[in-house]
């Protein structure tokens, strides 16, 4: 059993709070290399999107290629940032788009590697 003062330690939680804030800026503004380079580098990364499932990072690179550039500005709301320990957390947020009445959820499992901290597994979805 993890012991509660390992759990959200302020450093490690303003590490994790600030790649995944690096991460949403650049999914509005759709730079494409920060992109990629927050996402795991291997076959084992997972992407669940709203309307596609992608296994392994060559599969998102080409799907973050392929996509519109236009419509990606959204607003969070209920963003809880958890950390386990040093090297493991959890990112989940919802989001609304103006002009849209769903509702979209995000989550991230971001684990501490050697180059940094890296989103190894992603879901996003949309409720009405």
């Amino acid at each position: 059993m993890m012991k509660t003062e390992y759990i959200d330690r302020p450093a490690i939680l303003a590490e994790v709070t600030a790649a995944f804030y690096r991460y949403e800026e650049a999914l509005i503004t759709n730079n494409t290399v920060v992109l990629d380079e927050l996402f795991w580098h291997d076959s084992r990364t997972v992407r669940l999107g709203a309307g596609e499932n992608l296994y392994g990072i060559d599969a998102i690179r080409a799907f973050r290629a392929a996509r519109p550039a236009q419509g990606l500005d959204r607003e969070l709301r209920n963003t809880v940032i958890s950390t386990f320990g040093e090297d493991y957390a959890v990112c989940s947020t919802e989001f609304t788009r103006e002009g849209s009445d769903k509702i979209g959820r995000q989550q991230q499992t971001w684990v501490k590697l050697p180059c940094g901290w890296r989103i190894v597994a992603a879901q996003v979805s949309l409720m009405s």
